[in-house]
């Protein structure tokens, strides 16, 4: 099958397009390269596939309708997986028309392209920042979302609606994965634990929004992308579904797992929360289990552990590499 990753050049992107290339499929991926952060990380993240006869890479970004449905168009995809965004809650705050254009007209862009050509599946990367300030737990699909804080959710919130339409209006099956806190190997740098870990270890000090107690359902990569896979090959009408490590963590939790597994103490400076943060995130993934036969499988000590391992080493071949 040919399946199309649009932002599959980034964190999430990369490990799927790597997993579905050894599944034996044929993958394109579109990516934008944008400097929300180093771009060259991008690069390294698809470096490995560039020899596989069966990848393919488009630099375009999703804001261009004509160029997307070119792609589209030329590749021809079974399955398109939607995973191109502006992440983050802060930066939306201070640019939220940008995270319009991105996340609302760039995914109106791709499902326009794609509406009529007989998907197996579409499969749109969504948020458990749609749920707001939730005071029920853990967070159910079944929950209303009527809170959401940050221009972020919301165009996350805007693109399950655009995809819902799309579903009852061309039957395009659809299937929207509210992903909860992902991290791992190769994680953005701008994420807790990859953040942490860094600053950590080049003796640095990190900042906490807030006392530290906000509460995080971290997912390991391994599992997030396993659910993905699952759910391309799971075709539905249209279905929402939570991905997320169903147990939660504090932040100081957090910190002392990285402090244990570089085997040094963090310098934490606390701070006021920032707007646009919730208090918790946790997921109820009992639709994913019955759905999907998703289940969370890595837990955040042996996710951080893992993680600080590659960490470490490649730090150490870039310091190999700078040798003369």
């Amino acid at each position: 099958m040919k399946i199309l990753i649009t932002g599959g050049a980034g964190f999430i992107g990369s490990h799927l397009a790597a997993t579905l290339l050894d599944c034996g499929e044929k993958v394109a991926v579109v990516d934008e390269f944008n400097a929300f952060y180093d771009p060259a990380l991008k690069r390294e993240n698809v470096e490995p596939l560039l020899a596989n006869p069966n990848f393919s890479l488009h630099v375009a970004d999703i804001r261009d309708k004509a160029r997307i449905g070119a792609i589209i168009k030329e590749e021809a995809p079974e399955a398109v997986c939607h995973l191109a965004a502006r992440a983050g809650v802060r930066p939306s705050i201070e640019d939220p028309i940008l995270y319009e254009e991105t996340n609302c007209r760039g995914t109106l862009n791709v499902l326009e392209a794609v509406k009529e050509r007989g998907l197996k599946n579409f499969v749109f990367a969504s948020s458990s920042s749609v749920y707001g300030i939730n005071s029920k737990m853990p967070f159910s699909e079944e929950d209303p979302i009527t809170s959401t804080i940050s221009p972020y959710a919301a165009t996350k919130r805007a693109g399950e609606l655009y995809c819902f339409a799309y579903s009852h209006l061309y039957r395009l099956p659809v299937t929207c994965l509210r992903f909860f806190t992902v991290y791992g190997e190769r994680g953005r740098p701008d994420m807790a634990v990859a953040k942490f870990t860094r600053l950590i270890h080049e003796g640095k000090a990190i900042q906490v929004y807030g006392d530290g107690g906000a509460r995080r359902d971290f997912t390991y990569i391994g599992d997030i992308v396993s659910g993905i896979v699952n759910a391309i090959y799971t075709s539905s009408r249209f279905e929402i579904v939570n991905l997320g490590g169903s147990q939660t963590v504090e932040v100081n939790g957090l910190i002392s797992l990285i402090e244990a597994n570089l085997g040094l103490r963090a310098d934490v400076i606390y701070g006021r929360p920032a707007p646009g943060d919730v208090p918790i995130t946790y997921a109820d993934v009992t639709k994913a289990r019955r759905l999907l036969g998703f289940e969370p499988a890595v837990d955040i000590a042996e996710g951080v552990r893992r993680y600080v391992k590659w960490f470490l080493e490649r730090e150490e071949r870039i310091k190999g590499a700078k040798k003369p």
